[in-house]
């Protein structure tokens, strides 16, 4: 974080109005940086270390937030969309001065685990290719998978462009019975993040997948107790660890 910033962005970025309503509240006398009314909206100041008020109410500041979201099935991973609803109308307005992104996205038809952040720095770590950070999905499939299903998916996968994925672990919970109607339930773990790559994958050895939901991202695993929309800020422990596996 910069040592100081002008105090009419720290106010604007901390949601507490427009640059012309921040003006106008300076103005007013409103505004006060350590117990002193301020004329010049303009001045620098230390978010940490300088006690800001708006007409009596302290002043938090936080440069980046970091939500988990438990994404459900018919929203899409856009910052904004014309026709479809995106993950960001899920956020309460608080959020909507802050500027998130969804880091990565999941399918409209898929759910689970998606960060939304404003850190484009730890995103960028996220989802570097070089980086390699492993993602885990639980899937439905329609079909038989077998231990075969394993080998060809630990060996990687040849898809239906001819690319060729890195080596994935097929965690295999339930085989699947087509004759008794019953799908296969497993766990799939990619280092990569291709155009509906796990979806892709089981075409490719005769399969189609019906339910998918990511689990894990990283170290970052999604919360049991949130219900698909829920959402709610990492604990200090699971961004330390994201920060510290993926720099």
């Amino acid at each position: 974080m910069k040592q100081t910033m002008r105090l009419e962005k720290l106010l604007a970025h901390a949601g507490h109005g427009t640059r012309s309503e921040i003006k106008r509240m300076v103005k007013n006398g409103l505004i006060r940086v350590n117990d002193r009314p301020i004329k010049d909206g303009g001045i620098q100041v230390h978010p940490e270390q300088d006690r800001i008020t708006v007409d009596g109410q302290a002043v938090r500041y936080r440069e980046f937030i970091y939500l988990m979201l438990n994404k459900p099935q018919g929203v899409i991973s856009a910052t904004e969309d014309s026709r479809e609803r995106t993950v960001l109308d899920l956020l309460d307005e608080a959020y909507a001065h802050y500027e998130l992104f969804p880091v990565g996205r999941l399918d409209k038809d898929t759910e689970g685990l998606l960060l939304l952040t404003n850190d484009g720095k730890l995103a960028h770590n996220l989802l570097s290719p070089r980086k390699h950070v492993s993602k885990m999905y639980f899937a439905e499939v329609d079909g038989l998978v077998t231990d075969k299903d394993q080998e060809i998916f630990h060996k990687g996968v040849t898809l239906d462009d001819g690319y060729l994925t890195m080596p994935a672990e097929l965690n295999i919970l339930a085989a699947g019975d087509p004759e008794q109607g019953l799908v296969a339930k497993i766990e799939l773990t990619i280092q990569e993040g291709k155009f509906h790559q796990v979806k892709r994958m089981f075409e490719a050895v005769g399969k189609k997948v019906v339910f998918l939901k990511r689990i894990s991202m990283g170290t970052l695993l999604l919360d049991e107790y949130l219900a698909p929309g829920a959402y709610r800020e990492l604990t200090e422990n699971e961004l330390t660890q994201l920060q510290q596996v993926h720099i």
